[in-house]
């Protein structure tokens, strides 16, 4: 069937190892459909880290976190980007392609923290603390960035707060993630009590279980995990800084503490090395399938819009990020 054809023959020797070769066909033929229809109508498809392995390895043009695909999206040469990630990604691809058709294949693809905030918050917390700076995560509405005096991302957040210049910001909505930044700044930073509902399922007693069954474990942690948790991994940072670090050093057995399909996409390239998976799955990314993007692509289903009054102070507010 579709497995032997030479189209996709390549695309399954990579994800071999995690796809049986009973459930192949089924994705062959969404991907052949998609690979035509990115070519009938100009279109790429950008994923985040967090995609199964059948969308990340095979239909995806750019790949990465949040910032990796926010600043891509800024050089694509498409009239269409399909954003294979939650809605606050398609936003953000949006805000800086305003000329382009941005569709999301499930719109009901959301995220805790976006979920967790709203402009009105926003504008309460500056009356509370004026004059202090705004420093906003990309998991956020275009709205909630539009109240915002600058983006971050888990990668690049410390050097954010700390290009402004002050003794004192606002950081939302991810408590974690403040607190972990505040960790290693002298910037002091109040916090909003937002929580990724994945990544503060970690605790501490996972980290040591896990070394416990898995002597010699190198255990890697996504920033948006709670601070005791941090504190217990070897090495804390966004899904692509966890990603280079398993290239550049080569661990012979790793664990990855966020979310579970990262782990598969990064072992593709890494067979060498034993991951070890606390599996936690984001039920938001997990709406998004080849069915669905294969459905956007057909049907021009899923456009994302964002009010002209929103969208302009909310692409300032990014671009200052991409800026630093």
């Amino acid at each position: 069937m579709a497995i032997t054809s030479a189209r996709t023959a390549a695309l399954y020797d990579r994800v071999r190892r995690f796809i049986p070769p009973v459930e192949w066909p089924i994705f062959a033929d969404d991907i052949d459909a998609i690979l035509d229809l990115k070519r009938q109508r100009n279109a790429v498809v950008l994923a985040h880290n967090y995609q199964t392995p059948e969308i990340f390895h095979c239909v995806a043009d750019i790949v990465g976190d949040s910032l990796a695909l926010a600043r891509k999206a800024m050089t694509v040469e498409a009239d269409v980007i399909v954003l294979a990630g939650v809605h606050f990604m398609a936003e953000t691809a949006k805000l800086l392609n305003p000329g382009k058709t941005v569709l999301i294949p499930d719109t009901a693809a959301g995220c805790s923290l976006a979920e967790s905030i709203t402009p009105e918050d926003v504008r309460r917390l500056r009356q509370c603390h004026p004059g202090v700076p705004v420093v906003t995560y990309v998991n956020t509405s275009a709205a909630v960035k539009a109240e915002s005096d600058i983006c971050c991302t888990s990668g690049n957040a410390k050097a954010v707060v700390e290009a402004l210049g002050v003794p004192r910001v606002i950081m939302l909505p991810d408590e974690y993630l403040a607190r972990n930044i505040a960790a290693e700044t002298d910037v002091e930073i109040i916090t909003w009590q937002g929580h990724c509902e994945v990544h503060e399922l970690f605790a501490p007693a996972d980290i040591r279980q896990l070394r416990e069954d898995h002597p010699g474990v190198t255990v890697l942690a996504h920033p948006e995990c709670p601070p005791d948790v941090v504190a217990e991994a070897d090495f804390a940072g966004s899904t692509a800084a966890m990603s280079d670090y398993v290239a550049r050093q080569k661990p012979s057995r790793v664990v990855l503490m966020t979310e579970c399909s990262m782990s598969d996409n990064v072992a593709v390239d890494h067979p060498e090395i034993e991951f070890i998976r606390p599996c936690n799955l984001c039920p938001h990314m997990k709406r998004v399938t080849l069915a669905n993007i294969r459905a956007a692509l057909e049907q021009n289903r899923h456009e994302v819009t964002i009010a002209p009054e929103v969208a302009g102070r909310a692409r300032l507010a990014v671009e200052r990020m991409l800026a630093i």
